[in-house]
């Protein structure tokens, strides 16, 4: 059982600019309004195996989630993934220049790895309301990541 959606805002910023902000773990919880508090589980630079826990709250409740780098391509593209709940959590974000300024794609995904029958049940009652949630959440990410970019 997957789910995915893909979102588009363009920022006017160039793409290394972008790329800043997108890799800045540390200062991702003063970027985004939605991310509470992060805490960094590996040291040095961004890319593949960094590691941190991210607490939002969503839906009044907090939650951490574990995350990582899985790939990562400066400053064109990477990819996030988070396991939790016995779903698999995928994040990447594509950056392209056009008309002076960069188009970030955000496209997520989330794939139950063993579905019950129940977990089915819960994803054809639940799952568009949970997934035009984390399309809001995700839109607001994008406009906060646009507004840091455009201000360096």
């Amino acid at each position: 059982m997957e789910h995915t959606t893909t979102l588009t805002q363009h920022i006017n910023a160039a793409p290394e600019k972008v790329w800043a902000v997108i890799s800045d773990i540390p200062g991702s919880a003063a970027t985004l309004s939605g991310v509470d508090a992060i805490q960094m589980l590996s040291d040095g630079p961004y890319g593949e195996g960094t590691r941190w826990k991210e607490t939002r709250t969503m839906m009044g409740r907090q939650e951490t989630v574990e995350m990582w780098v899985a790939e990562t391509d400066p400053p064109r593209s990477t990819t996030v993934k988070a396991l939790q709940g016995g779903a698999d959590y995928t994040t990447h974000f594509a950056l392209a220049g056009r008309d002076g300024g960069t188009d970030l794609t955000l496209t997520f995904g989330a794939t139950v790895l063993k579905p019950t029958i129940l977990s089915r049940i819960t994803m054809a009652l639940f799952g568009k309301i949970g997934m035009s949630m984390t399309r809001k959440a995700l839109g607001k990410d994008l406009a906060e990541i646009a507004a840091m970019a455009e201000s360096l």
